[in-house]
Parts: C-alpha cells; sequence; structure tokens
C-alpha cells in the first residue's frame, strides 16, 4: 500500500537534486548485477563522511567525485545522499592523485607505481602524464615501453571522460558508458545518436530496454525499422536465455506488440527484413508450427542433426566375438560384480556406434565407465574422456584414474581465430570418446564437439536425465532419448553400499515423487534436515553451521569444502546476502582488496561466471583468490592449482561463490552441501531443481527451511518446457 504523505510534506520526486563533491574513502558494498553501490564519501564542506547510495558501476575507492541526487533518511542508516547522477573528476592532492592511479584505471600504473610516481612528481603527477609524459622515465623503473603505454591509455581515458559525461547527460549510467565506450572508442556518440539499438547487439549486457529508453530521449520513431528488428530479436534472445532453441512465431510476435507496444503488420515487415538479411530462419517445423530461429541456433540444430546421423550411418569396427569373456575378466580382475543392467550398458558401450548411459546417484555409472575404459584400452583403442566443466571433469580423471578434459579445452580453442582447432577438417584424434554429465552439454557446444568426432568413432554419453537441463539452449540428453535414435541403457538399481547413503535413497525417493527421509544432525546420517521457518531464522542456523557447527563435528574447511546452495539471488537469504555475510564471518581479517565494483579478500572462494577461452576458465568454475598484482593492478586467483590473472577490466567476470545458486552449482560436487528451502521462493520449487541440488553433496546435504517447502518441491515435477526441434529432426533423418 502506498505511503500517504503527511500535511504539508513535500513529494520527494519534486525536490530538485542537490550536489554534491568529495573523494570515494571507503566502497562498503557495491552488487555486480544491479550496480547499487554503497560508499562513504569524504565530502567538501562536510566534517564527517556522507554515506552514498544508488547506482555507481565502477566506482572505486580514492575517486573523485561529482554527484546529484537528493538527502534521504533511512530508518535504519539514517541520513543517506540517493545518487541520480555522477562521474568521476580528476584528483588534486597526493593523496587523492595516488588513490586514483593504484584503482587500475590506467593500464600499467598498479599500487606500487602509483606510490612511486606521487613520491617523485607530487601533486604535479597528473600534469606530467598529461602534458610532458616522457618525464615519466625520471621514475627509477619506468621504461620508455612503459611510458608509451601510460601515454596511450592516459590519451584514451580523456576521451573516454568526455564521452562518459555526454553519455550520462543522455541519462546512460556509468557502466553501461563505459561498455559503449569499450565498443566503439572515439565513434561512440555516433552511434549512439544514430542507432541506438545497436548497442543490445553489439554489448553483452546492455539491452533491449536500455538502448530503447535512449532511442526515447533522443525521439526516435517508435515503429523505425530498427526498433522492431531489435525488439524482436531481444524477445528471442530473451528465450534463449531461458532454455529455447527457437520461438514459436505466435509467440514471438505476441510477445513483441507487448513489449514494442506497435501492431502486427510492421512486425511482419521487419521479419521478413531479419530473414532476409540472414539473422533469423523462419521455418514449418510441424502443422501449426512455424519456428524462429537466431541464425546460429538453426544451423547448429541442424547440424547436431546431421552429424548424429552422419556417425551412424559410419561403419565402426565390429565388437570383439569374445566380448562377454572379456567382461568377466574385468569383473574377475577388479574384484566386482556387474548387475544384469549394468553389463547390459557395458555391452551397449561395445557394440553400438553411439550409446547413452543414464541412471541417478548409487546406480553405478563411475563404475561401469571405468569398466567401458577397461575394455577399449585392452582392444588397444585410442579413447578420450571428457566433461562439460573443469571440476567434472577433475572428477571423471580422479575416479577412472585416466586423464579427462573440459570439451572446450579438448576441442583446442584458438585464440587466434576466435574458434576450436578441432573441427570436420580437423577432427579429434580417437577411437571412442566418452562424455559425462551429458544433461549440462547444450545445443552449440554439442555441435562443436560433433563437428570435431571422427566417422569412425565411437560415442559414449553418460549423464542424469533428471538432473537440471543445460543453462544455455537446448535439451541435448532428453532429446537424443526422446527420438529413439540413439541406443539407451537406464540404470535403475542402487548399488548394495549405495543404499546405506540417505543422500543415494533420498534422491531416489524425491525423483520418484516421494517424501524423503529425514534426520537430524544427532542422528549420524549424511542427509539431514533442520526445520526453520522464516528466513531470518534460516540465515542464522546457517551462518552457525557453516561457520562452526560442521567444521568442529566433522572436521570440514568451511570454504573449502562447504558450499551453500540457494535458490535466490536476493533476500536474507539469497546468494548475495549470503556470500557478504560468510566473506565477513570466515575471512574478515584476510587482505582486502578493491577489484572493479567488489570487495575481494585473499582467500575468498569465488565463482567464474562466463566461459573465457583464452584463459581457459569456464563458468561455474571454482577459485580462491590468492592476491593483487600490486604493479599491474591484476587480481590473482588459482583454479585447480593453475593460477589466473584478471584485468582491472574483467572484474564482472568473477563473484563471490561461498553461496551459488542451484544452476551454478551444477555439474560440481562438494564435500558437503547447506541447501535453503523456503515457501518465500515457491516459484522455484521445481522436483528437479531439488534433485540436482542434493546431489551436488558427497558426504553430507543439510536441508534448512519448512517441510512444507519441501513437499511442494517433490509434488511440482512440470519442468518449463523448452522448445526445441533436435528430436524430431533426428527421427526425420532417420527415416
Amino acid at each position: 500500500m502506498a505511503r500517504l504523505k503527511k500535511p504539508g510534506e513535500s513529494d520527494p520526486a519534486s525536490t530538485p537534486l542537490a550536489a554534491l563533491e568529495g573523494v570515494v574513502e571507503r566502497l562498503t558494498f557495491a552488487d555486480q548485477e544491479s550496480h547499487y553501490a554503497v560508499v562513504r564519501l569524504k565530502a567538501k564542506g562536510r566534517r564527517d563522511p556522507v554515506t552514498v547510495v544508488g547506482p555507481m558501476a565502477g566506482v572505486k575507492e580514492g575517486e573523485h567525485l561529482q554527484l546529484k541526487g537528493r538527502y534521504e533518511i533511512h530508518p535504519k542508516w539514517g541520513e543517506q545522499f540517493k545518487v541520480t547522477w555522477w562521474y568521476s573528476v580528476l584528483p588534486a592532492t597526493e593523496a587523492g592523485i595516488q588513490r586514483y592511479l593504484a584503482s587500475g584505471l590506467v593500464r600499467g600504473i598498479g599500487p606500487e607505481l602509483a606510490k612511486r610516481l606521487v613520491a617523485h612528481f607530487g601533486a604535479d603527477t597528473l600534469e606530467i602524464i598529461e602534458k610532458t609524459p616522457q618525464r615519466l622515465a625520471e621514475v627509477p623503473g619506468i621504461g620508455e615501453k612503459r611510458v608509451q603505454q601510460i601515454m596511450v591509455d592516459w590519451r584514451g581515458q580523456k576521451e573516454a571522460r568526455e564521452v562518459l559525461v555526454t553519455l550520462q547527460g543522455l541519462g546512460v549510467g556509468m557502466s553501461h558508458a563505459t561498455k559503449i565506450y569499450k565498443q566503439y572508442g572515439s565513434q561512440a556518440m555516433e552511434v549512439v545518436t544514430g542507432n541506438p539499438y545497436q548497442l543490445a547487439l553489439d554489448i553483452e549486457g546492455l539491452g533491449f530496454a536500455t538502448a530503447d529508453r535512449l532511442a526515447s530521449r533522443l525521439n526516435l520513431d517508435p515503429e523505425a525499422p530498427a526498433r522492431l528488428a531489435a525488439g524482436l530479436v531481444h524477445v528471442i534472445d530473451s528465450m534463449s536465455g531461458e532454455g529455447h532453441v527457437f520461438v514459436p512465431l505466435n509467440l514471438l510476435l505476441e510477445k513483441a506488440q507487448e513489449l514494442l507496444k506497435v501492431p502486427a503488420a510492421p512486425l511482419h515487415q521487419a521479419l521478413t527484413a531479419l530473414t532476409r538479411d540472414g539473422r533469423v530462419v523462419v521455418k514449418e517445423l510441424a502443422v501449426g508450427l512455424t519456428g524462429v530461429y537466431k541464425k546460429p541456433a538453426w544451423i547448429a540444430e541442424t547440424g547436431i542433426a546431421r552429424d548424429i546421423t552422419r556417425l551412424q550411418t559410419t561403419p565402426a569396427p565390429s565388437a570383439p566375438l569374445h566380448l562377454e569373456d572379456m567382461i568377466n575378466r574385468v569383473q574377475e580382475e577388479r574384484g566386482f560384480t556387474l548387475s544384469a543392467e549394468q553389463a547390459r550398458a557395458v555391452t551397449l558401450a561395445l557394440k553400438e556406434k553411439l550409446a547413452i548411459i543414464t541412471g541417478g546417484p548409487g546406480t553405478g555409472k563411475t563404475t561401469i565407465v571405468s569398466c567401458i575404459l577397461d575394455l577399449y584400452q585392452r582392444l588397444g583403442a585410442k579413447v578420450r574422456l571428457m566433461a562439460p566443466t573443469g571440476r567434472a571433469a577433475k572428477r571423471l580423471s580422479d575416479t577412472t584414474g585416466n586423464e579427462a578434459a573440459t570439451i572446450h579445452r579438448a576441442l583446442e580453442f584458438s585464440p587466434q581465430t576466435g574458434g576450436f582447432r578441432r573441427n570436420a577438417s580437423e577432427p579429434l584424434k580417437a577411437d571412442v570418446i566418452v562424455i559425462d554429465e551429458m544433461s549440462m552439454v547444450d545445443t552449440y557446444l554439442m555441435y562443436h564437439l560433433l563437428r570435431a568426432v571422427p566417422s569412425g568413432a565411437r560415442l559414449i554419453m553418460v549423464g542424469d536425465v533428471h538432473q537440471l537441463p543445460a543453462v544455455g539452449p537446448g535439451n541435448v540428453l532428453k532429446d537424443l532419448m526422446d527420438s529413439g535414435v540413439v541406443p539407451v541403457a537406464r540404470l535403475t538399481q542402487i548399488y548394495r553400499q549405495a543404499r546405506q547413503s540417505l543422500i543415494v535413497v533420498n534422491a531416489h525417493r524425491i525423483n520418484q515423487g516421494d517424501f524423503p527421509q529425514l534426520a537430524g544432525l544427532d542422528d549420524n546420517k549424511d542427509f539431514v534436515f533442520i526445520p526453520r521457518q522464516e528466513p531470518e531464522a534460516i540465515k542464522g542456523s546457517l551462518l552457525n553451521l557453516v561457520c562452526r557447527v560442521l567444521p568442529e563435528r566433522y572436521g570440514f574447511d568451511p570454504v573449502r569444502d562447504l558450499q551453500v546452495i540457494t535458490p535466490m539471488h536476493r533476500g536474507p537469504v539469497g546468494v548475495q546476502t549470503l556470500n557478504q555475510e560468510l566473506q565477513q564471518r570466515l575471512n574478515g581479517r584476510a587482505p582486502r582488496f578493491t577489484f572493479g565494483a567488489r570487495i575481494f579478500r585473499r582467500g575468498d572462494k569465488v565463482m567464474q561466471l562466463r566461459n573465457n577461452y583464452y584463459k581457459e576458465v569456464f563458468n561455474g568454475d571454482i577459485g580462491l583468490v590468492t592476491g593483487l598484482n600490486a604493479a599491474t593492478g591484476q587480481l590473482l586467483v588459482e583454479f585447480d592449482g593453475r593460477a589466473v590473472a584478471y584485468d582491472p577490466g574483467e572484474g564482472e567476470e568473477i563473484t563471490l561463490a561461498y553461496a551459488v545458486t542451484v544452476h551454478k552449482a551444477q555439474g560440481s560436487e562438494f564435500p558437503a552441501v547447506l541447501l535453503v528451502l523456503t515457501t518465500h521462493h515457491f516459484l522455484l520449487l521445481q522436483r528437479n531443481l531439488l534433485y540436482t541440488a542434493l546431489t551436488r553433496g558427497r558426504r553430507l546435504v543439510v536441508l534448512l527451511g519448512t517441510k512444507k517447502a519441501l513437499a511442494m518441491a517433490i509434488k511440482n515435477d512440470r519442468p518449463v518446457r523448452r522448445y526445441t526441434d533436435l528430436a524430431a529432426k533426428l527421427r526425420r533423418a532417420s527415416r
């Protein structure tokens, strides 16, 4: 309900904007997604620091800011300055100049060099860089090459500041303004004023809504072809982000009309133009169903169908006549006995050109893969083991004793070409390729993988079809199984030793729609339920468990061994709040670094947020912060023993990972998992989401929440349909 104004109270929105200027003394909080930040500003004319809140993407400690906004009284935190508009100006004091240069804004100058420059040139440092940069060589350790680098970057920064101020005058936030300048350089204003919708096509994270607001301020025609095309592409991209490979034509037009507030006729014309330009593909997929694809999605889906057919129709060497004897010998030597369904899975993998092996936890998928590997090695075949993520590949390597790689690494990404070296022209060198965690493989990755599989090779795909589908578009494993084209071995029997695990037993019960067996902490079981009703109570119990109870009781390292999983981003038990609380409690005394808009500490657990082929770190990889390079301003992170350096502009690629969402945890396993489950996020209470989360834990799973939320999640077995046509394409190709 809206708050009523008191008599005589003015409307805050009608109050003139106040001006404020000062130096950022401390960056208290910064959210990478919303760009909301809280800073303590040492303001001109004020004795005490001012708390400034609002969208301030990329703000750094030591920056000199000019701001406009309004003073407000927060019921808990008191007076705050709520910023509406801001930009960074050059500092004048020695301390301010040193902080400014140390922030990483100028490449080639880190904290250490900034200190030496200011010690030598004092308050004239910035003027020296601007007017007589050759004098920088007077500072020991600065050679001609470093001087040239600083000169080039400084000029770029000067031009950038001018563009950024102009863009902010058009209502573009600092974060987006920075991305626009990085993309277009000195041509930025020409692009922005000519066709602002180009920004949504070229710049990741700058969507249609931002471009549309900018176009509105520039008074562009709402039925301009560029706007309609961008709106259609935005709808397709948004649905691709939800996992769809195509969008039904009627649904696309309906959503585009709702978004753009225009009639259908001009949208049809815009779609025709997009088709003519080769940006989208429109195909009749079935009677009454016309699908609209982005062209890369169409190429990928049709390519998968084509390559599956190619592999199936190319003969492979026949299975050995004495296969049954070989399987018996492997069992004897390894000291185990395969069940009937496991033996069928192994036989399928040795006889068929393509095979899928699917089953839940405790059904022996790892044992089967080891057995298949052993058999092929005895036959002299060259086998390649792969998985979609670094953690999954490491686990596969550990459990089989053989080298495994991520699919990206096996395909050998080339920084020079921006593509994979391994493809149809230069395929993988293998007789047999085994892919683990197939549920995580999306349409695009599957397309690139299949292109590189030699026609004579066998392909064995292993996974759990009941896990969440891939984050990217498509539902490849399910579609392959539904097509009826690829032979499938389904594992349903739980190993005898796995039956002792409540994690395994309950995973299968939940998958079948049954309520799990619940135990308390004192029952010494590996699956524990702790009832808590309110989010604040859940948060308190969770922090106590992570920081004290579980490390003391089980000997877990709270950072390396424990993983908090929550469905939400916001709120008391959301990823953002829990990460801040856990960072402070587990690592609050470690050295502190301001990197981009984030605060990191040495020893922080962090996660990579997007695939970076150049660094060979991929979405979902987890590492530990090891330090900050004072000379270059690079943040150093260790991923599974490998050091990776992040440049100052790459802060958006990583985030704290003490707490993660279920999707981000997919493909990883942890010694212990703490899962938050409450009715406050009922839209995310889904059976496959719950199943995926609890199967991430190896030794312990702790559920915090309510039985009602648990029951709701188990009952909700209606995963959102993904629009794909792969199964139908495979069936058509096999006729």
